[in-house]
C-alpha cells in the first residue's frame, strides 16, 4: 500500500524535521559519578551533569525553536535577546561536554609529545602555563571557565578567561582543555575556597584526551 503524500502532509513533514533535526543531547558521562572522588564528590558531579548541563541542553533547544518562530512569523523584535541566551545555553553545553572528557579517574601527571612541545613553545614551561591557567580560572569574577584553546592564526596555544561560558573569547580560538569555574562545579565541597578545587583538577586531567583535540585541530589547520 503507498501512502498518499499530501500539501498538508509535507508541510507537517517539514515542520517535524524542523523542530527536531539538529536537536542538541545530554551527552552520557564518560565514567560513574562517583569515579571523581575524593576530588570532585559524586553528589557534585551528578547534580552538575544531570541538572545543570541538562539545562544548558535543554535551553539551547528550546531558543532554537523560538528563533524558528520567530522567522516563520517574521517577528524579530526579540532577536536580540534569543541570540543572547542561544549563544549562553549552546557555550554552556558545549563547554561542559568538553569538561566531562576533560577528566578522568586515572588523569593528572603531565602531558608529553606534540602537545607538551607546544606548551613549552608557547609558554616557556610546563609549569609557566599551569600557573597561568590556575590564575586565569581561580581569577574569574563571578562565573566563568579558564580555558586552554588553540589560535590558529598564530598557530598557538593560548589561554583564556571566559566570562559565563561565552565572553572574553577570541574568535575562532578552539578550547582543548577547560576548567570550570561556576560555584556549582565546586561549592557544595569546597565553599568560597576556588584555588583549592582548582587544584584538586589538576589531578585529573586527561591529557590523552587534550592531545587528542589538539592533534585533531592542528591536523585540520594545516
Amino acid at each position: 500500500m503507498h501512502m498518499r503524500i499530501t500539501c498538508n502532509s509535507v508541510e507537517a513533514l517539514l515542520i517535524n524535521r524542523r523542530w527536531t533535526m539538529g536537536a542538541y543531547t545530554l551527552p552520557d558521562m564518560p565514567y560513574d559519578y562517583a569515579a571523581l572522588e575524593p576530588a570532585i564528590t559524586g553528589e557534585i558531579l551528578e547534580l552538575h551533569h544531570a541538572k545543570h548541563h541538562a539545562a544548558y541542553v535543554k535551553g539551547a533547544n528550546d531558543t532554537l525553536e523560538q528563533l524558528a518562530e520567530a522567522r516563520d512569523k517574521g517577528q524579530f523584535g526579540g532577536l536580540v535577546g534569543l541570540e543572547k541566551t542561544f549563544a549562553f545555553h549552546l557555550s554552556g553545553h558545549v563547554l561542559h561536554s568538553i569538561f566531562w572528557e576533560n577528566l578522568s579517574p586515572d588523569g593528572g601527571d603531565r602531558p608529553d609529545g606534540a602537545l607538551r612541545a607546544a606548551i613549552d613553545e608557547h609558554f616557556g614551561t610546563f609549569e609557566a602555563f599551569q600557573k597561568q591557567l590556575t590564575a586565569a580560572t581561580s581569577g574569574v569574577q563571578g562565573s566563568g571557565w579558564g580555558v586552554l584553546a588553540y589560535e590558529p592564526l598564530g598557530g598557538r596555544l593560548v589561554v583564556e578567561q571566559v566570562y559565563d561560558h561565552h565572553g572574553n573569547v577570541g574568535m575562532n580560538t578552539t578550547p582543548l582543555l577547560v576548567f570550570d569555574a561556576w560555584e556549582h562545579a565546586y561549592y557544595l565541597q569546597y565553599r568560597n575556597v576556588r584555588p583549592d578545587y582548582v587544584e584538586r583538577l589538576w589531578t585529573l586531567v586527561n591529557w590523552d584526551d587534550v592531545a587528542k583535540r589538539f592533534a585533531d585541530v592542528t591536523s585540520q589547520a594545516g
